[in-house]
């Protein structure tokens, strides 16, 4: 029998001296337990995705002075194996490696084979495929190495299993969208049905910009029964067995998908504020639900003394509006400051009105009140250092029920990715864990508050219809037809697909938010702005 640990880590991307000190910490106590092999994740030398950091020199040069230090300072754990990610300089070009370091050498490496290029992947603009198998010796047992994307194909695993591999190891960097949990098993348990070797699953976790690794390692028998699975959303540390098959451990359970989701943007918003150094986050509080998800996912990620709320009332803000921001800001007890912004807004109309002398007011007066707010919000933000978290949510960018330099002005977009019909499911769902949002703002009607008696659906199709057609035209692909077939009205289909091609320009400026979709806007949709494509 061989004692395997498991580091489901947080790397910092590009961080190497940082990366190299969590296998370290690891090494130590996988050492102390008696563990015969330590495994990493996908690329844990230096984090994943780097882009076009790959096309450094001498980050590559780096990588490589960082490898010999680790391989030399792991040298003392006389017994222990340790499986490292890291971008590897061959004689056929970069590859992603994973090498076996043990007692200051490494004694096997594995080049990725199969490299994933769609959604948010792009591996083969930076590396070269792999072509061998990596089977190494523990204490008698043969141990098979794979990469990620390698598990999604049979043909590395086939390859293993003609070397003799009785057990194979695949370390991931495997990003979170919903369900993607229960993909990844389907997918494993086929592999291991195929070949009749077990798997252990090696996730990292943390948010890297718009990605949010979930962790959630686990291992498959070739039964097909799961043996174990670590926790979701957090770092994890377990030395597990394997004497012929993957011997039972703890057994994390599913969520539920808004216990889920809420878990991914708490994650993705905390790590991207911790790990680019922001104090704290600012947040336009308005009193309605996108912004109300907003302040409560800030608050559970980073702590109420590192969020302050603004609310920027004019005229056409109702009272209602007031009283629940406030109350909302109480609850959660953040910093929370009025400003209003009739005086600022006033000036822009004596400013422009002689350009605008005999012009009906229209959007260009909702857009300068939303200017107005962004460029307060901005100017906080450039004197306190604390970055702007922006609240417009998935179905608004896409149809373009935004403004830009203005409620799109901010850093991170944290609800860029969840449409409206799951705002309202998440804030429910937080509401049943703690009542903090006021249930009026769940309830009344949307409203961007920027003329008189205004309400979204006066300009949107009812959400339900809104957030339907976008996920069978954006999220799936279908086609009009398609989604008229459905049962949705061919004007409505028309008017949002429309509005989604007419707004592309806007979502080129809005910032990078949290992915938790299988397709969201941002690295996974790349739709020409210039573009006369119809249907």
């Amino acid at each position: 029998m061989i004692n395997i640990a498991i580091s489901q880590s947080n790397p910092i991307l590009g961080d190497l001296i940082y990366n190299s000190r969590l296998i370290i910490e690891a090494a130590i106590k996988a050492n102390d337990a008696g563990a015969h092999l330590l495994v990493t994740p996908e690329l844990s030398l230096t984090g994943y995705p780097p882009e076009d950091l790959l096309h450094r020199d001498s980050f590559i040069s780096e990588v490589s002075v960082k490898l010999k230090a680790l391989a030399a300072d792991l040298a003392n754990y006389q017994e222990l194996r340790v499986v490292v990610g890291y971008p590897c300089l061959t004689v056929g070009g970069l590859k992603n490696c994973a090498s076996v370091l043990f007692r200051g050498e490494i004694i096997a490496s594995y080049e990725k084979q199969c490299l994933p290029n769609g959604k948010v992947f792009d591996e083969p603009r930076y590396f070269i495929a792999g072509s061998e198998p990596c089977v190494f010796d523990i204490d008698g047992y043969k141990v098979g190495l794979i990469i990620c994307e390698d598990v999604w194909h049979a043909n590395p695993v086939k390859q293993a299993k003609s070397k003799g591999a009785q057990l194979l190891i695949v370390p991931n960097a495997s990003p979170y969208h919903q369900g993607k949990q229960i993909l990844r098993e389907e997918v494993v348990k086929k592999r291991v049905l195929e070949s009749q070797i077990p798997i252990i699953y090696v996730n990292t976790v943390g948010g890297q910009d718009e990605l949010v690794f979930d962790g959630f390692s686990f291992a498959c028998n070739p039964t097909g029964e799961l043996a174990w699975r670590l926790p979701q959303f957090d770092e994890a540390f377990q030395v597990v067995q394997f004497d012929g098959n993957c011997l039972p451990y703890s057994f994390e359970s599913l969520q539920e998908v808004e216990c889920e989701i809420y878990g991914a943007l708490v994650l993705g918003l905390k790590d991207y504020v911790q790990k680019n150094g922001f104090p704290g986050v600012i947040i336009g509080l308005s009193g309605g639900v996108d912004s109300a998800l907003v302040l409560a996912l800030a608050v559970d990620a980073l702590g109420a003394d590192r969020v302050r709320t603004i609310m920027m009332p004019s005229q056409f803000t109702a009272e209602i509006s007031w009283l629940d921001a406030r109350e909302m800001a109480s609850n959660l007890g953040v910093r929370y400051d009025e400003f209003s912004i009739i005086p600022m807004f006033s000036s822009f109309e004596k400013s422009l009105s002689k350009e605008f002398s005999g012009l009906t007011t229209d959007t260009t007066e909702e857009n300068i009140q939303a200017r107005v707010r962004g460029t307060l919000l901005m100017a906080l933000s450039n004197k306190s250092g604390w970055i702007v978290l922006t609240t417009g949510n998935k179905s608004e960018m896409a149809v373009g029920y935004c403004t830009l330099y203005g409620d799109m002005a901010g850093g991170f977009a944290v609800i860029k990715d969840v449409p409206k019909t799951l705002v309202y499911r998440l804030c429910n769902y937080r509401n049943r864990i703690s009542k903090i949002i006021p249930e009026r703002i769940i309830t009344r009607p949307p409203s961007a508050e920027l003329r008189s008696d205004q309400k979204d659906q006066d300009s949107l199709p009812d959400y339900e219809i809104l957030d339907a057609v976008l996920g069978g035209y954006m999220e799936k692909d279908q086609s009009i037809e398609e989604i008229i077939s459905q049962g949705i009205g061919y004007e409505d289909v028309q008017k949002i697909v429309k509005l989604i091609k007419l707004n592309e320009y806007k979502r080129r400026q809005a910032p990078l938010g949290i992915r938790i979709s299988d397709r969201a806007f941002g690295r996974d949709w790349r739709y020409p702005v210039t573009n006369k494509f119809l249907a």
